[in-house]
């Protein structure tokens, strides 16, 4: 049976995130109140957040940012779009 949480971002019960994605604390918070339906919701967002902004995961400031953005989107005031962020044409 899945670990069921009150998801903070969709704002009702549903099956929690299945592992801790950081070792901090904000892991361990993002573990404890949000559902795998807003966790995938964020990879997407993360991945448009490293596109835009070309972040570079792998040095310590592309993780911060990644991080903070993260802190926001869940707990903050929510997902900012990069100020020229265009979405993909459909055609």
């Amino acid at each position: 049976m899945a670990r069921m949480v009150n998801c903070v971002k969709i704002g009702k019960e549903l099956p929690g995130v299945s592992y801790k994605p950081f070792d901090n604390d904000l892991g361990q918070r993002i573990f404890d109140s949000v559902s795998q339906e807003a966790w995938k919701l964020w990879l997407e967002h993360s991945k448009m957040i490293v596109n835009e902004y070309r972040v570079d995961l792998f040095s310590p400031r592309g993780q911060a940012l990644l991080l903070e953005e993260a802190e926001k989107y869940f707990f903050g005031e929510g997902a900012q779009l990069p100020p020229d962020f265009r979405p993909p044409s459909t055609k």
